[in-house]
């Protein structure tokens, strides 16, 4: 495969339409709000994502939204505003009967939190709510900081999934990225969550790091898959500075090739799937019999602002700052600023900054992009029905066929192994607003 070709800036498509593109001059608020009031009642089940954004120190990689502090006292107004957003929405689904089918929480870093005050936030979210039978709680945690009284704190309030950001053992690129933690912090971490009784653990891997080598690369897998975590998600460094301008801190230089990085998404999907591991979507790979595993085999996966989910998820409430929600029909995102969301709450607001309501096309190709990044298939009266939205996909569905990226048969369309590489590329064409590809929105898809 061209490498240079097909590395272009297009979305990760974690959301469709992606954020940049939400048409937020027209956004209502109020029909946001029914359709996500309609949509809970017709399912009758809730997820939760909440963002705890503080860290002790800043990983230069990260493009999340966080706030470097060693300042505790920061940990009870933030949950007391967390619970003061949720009471809103407790009274806005007012007579509505649903359970809560999900929490996750996600930083930042949440093991920055004690763990007494992440029970009493747990505890107040839960207050005269009802659990769905198969309720799925998870946290994501720092190895160097998650402590086992985090661990049997949490597994007490129904916690039983936990995700670790690892991202690379190397050295080298530890002191690059400003992350450290050892194999034997990991290590720790794991055999003290399946002594509380976790059924799932997560690693966090990241390949195109700053001096990422091969065999560097390499020695991380060899690590990681003596541990044996159920699921392990393998992203692409996405290199974004005008966003994180924590990501100066190295140069681009720094950073391998794209065939470079290319080779090292390769030789980590060769080694996971020597090792059992088999992929799910574009960028996990877990054990056979994981729920993502049946989720896939069941055609009941999904993708959203976490990554791949079984679709009991796909109605999300973000709280928290910068959190996003998704109904299905709108999304909607918090202020981005923890005083601004703070303030507004405290003032009785909804803390929404900006949202976008989903047209019925759009919702078509969201579904359309789902299928592909979820299967890497679209049916073929899905196809024909995209072709005719827009003839302009036939030209460039030719040239992934004639570069062996897809497959066009009777059934419709396949993404090759080859392709796989790329789907966020395949994706794209798909979408009418990449019909334009400009720089500086998106990170590379290689």
């Amino acid at each position: 495969m061209n490498t240079s070709k097909y590395n272009l800036a297009v979305p990760r498509y974690t959301s469709y339409p992606p954020v940049p593109h939400w048409n937020t001059d027209a956004f209502n608020l109020a029909k946001a709000h029914q359709s996500f009031v309609d949509e809970v009642r017709r399912k009758g089940e809730l997820s939760l994502y909440l963002h705890l954004p503080f860290c002790e120190s800043l990983c230069t990689y990260c493009g999340c939204n966080k706030r470097i502090t060693k300042n505790h006292a920061v940990e009870t107004p933030y949950l007391e505003n967390i619970l003061r957003e949720w009471a809103m929405y407790v009274e806005l689904l007012k007579g509505v009967d649903y359970r809560i089918s999900a929490i996750h929480l996600g930083g930042g870093t949440p093991t920055f939190f004690g763990a007494e005050n992440l029970r009493k936030l747990i505890k107040g979210l839960l207050n005269e709510q009802q659990l769905s039978e198969n309720y799925s709680f998870s946290f994501e945690g720092h190895p160097a900081n998650t402590t086992t009284e985090h661990l049997h704190t949490l597994s007490s309030v129904g916690f039983k999934r936990m995700s670790l950001g690892v991202q690379d053992f190397d050295p080298v690129v530890q002191k690059a990225i400003h992350r450290w933690q050892s194999v034997e912090q990991v290590q720790t971490c794991v055999d003290a969550a399946r002594d509380e009784g976790y059924d799932s653990v997560n690693f966090d891997l990241i390949y195109g790091l700053p001096f990422q080598t091969p065999e560097g690369l390499e020695n991380t897998f060899t690590e990681v898959t003596k541990m044996r975590p159920d699921r392990i998600a393998f992203y692409s460094y996405a290199h974004v500075p005008w966003v994180s301008k924590s990501q100066r801190a190295y140069d681009e230089n720094d950073l391998p090739s794209p065939s470079e990085k290319a080779y090292l998404y390769a030789l980590g999907c060769s080694i996971l799937n020597k090792a059992g591991y088999v992929d799910v979507g574009m960028d996990h790979f877990v054990l056979p019999g994981d729920e993502l595993f049946t989720a896939r085999e069941t055609r009941h996966l999904h993708r959203n602002f976490m990554g791949y989910t079984h679709d009991r998820e796909t109605l999300q409430l973000g709280l928290g700052v910068s959190s996003i929600s998704d109904s299905g029909s709108a999304y909607w995102q918090n202020e981005k600023v923890v005083e601004d969301w703070a303030k507004r709450i405290k003032s009785g607001e909804f803390p929404i900054f900006k949202g976008h309501n989903v047209s019925n096309i759009q919702g078509q190709i969201r579904q359309r992009i789902l299928n592909i990044s979820c299967y890497f298939k679209l049916h073929e009266s899905d196809l024909i029905q995209a072709l005719q939205v827009d003839p302009s996909l036939n030209e460039k569905l030719f040239t992934f066929a004639k570069d062996g990226l897809i497959r066009i048969g009777v059934d419709g369309m396949e993404v090759t192994p080859k392709g796989k590489n790329i789907v966020r590329v395949i994706c794209a064409a798909f979408d009418p607003d990449m019909n334009v590809i400009k720089e500086g929105i998106f990170s590379k898809a290689v």
